[in-house]
């Protein structure tokens, strides 16, 4: 396993952009709630330690992962976001619907970024249990919402050097 005896959540304020005057969208999927919450908590709270303002991190819902990808084309349309992080679970279960799950949301996320010019950040976990979700969502290898917040700073501080 990759992450295996590694919480890759730690970062250091001073090496990422300011979120200061910055606005993020955190599009949250419903379904697997423990999950999400605790991955929406860790993105909302690492981009609050990083100067963004609490009215500057918007959270819309969604209910499931698929869905995911319909807000987040809505807010790169806004064009009101620095950045945008969609949030999910989807865990393996006993048929092919885990895989198409997976596979739409992955393509979806991807197109956003290549059409829009306002980052979407994949924060979908895509795990064969329910252990491991909570391992990856505030357990023993950190928040993956930590580390979607970190790239959304780095991605929407790159979009703004771009110009």
């Amino acid at each position: 396993m990759a992450t295996a005896g590694n919480n890759l959540s730690q970062f250091n304020p001073e090496e990422l952009p300011s979120a200061t005057g910055m606005r993020f969208a955190c599009v949250v999927s419903e379904w697997n709630n423990e999950i999400t919450s605790a991955l929406y908590e860790g993105a909302k709270n690492t981009l609050l330690a990083c100067g963004a303002a609490g009215h500057d991190v918007t959270q819309v819902k969604v209910p499931g992962a698929v869905e995911l990808t319909y807000a987040a084309k809505r807010l790169c349309q806004s064009e009101k976001f620095d950045a945008i992080i969609a949030i999910g679970n989807v865990i393996q279960g006993e048929t092919k619907h885990f895989d198409f799950v997976c596979n739409s949301v992955t393509q979806g996320i991807t197109e956003l970024n290549l059409r829009f010019d306002t980052p979407v950040i994949f924060c979908v976990l895509t795990d064969n249990n329910i252990e491991q979700s909570r391992a990856r969502s505030g357990g023993v290898h950190g928040n993956k919402g930590i580390e979607a917040a970190v790239a959304a700073l780095k991605m929407a501080g790159l979009r703004k050097i771009i110009g």
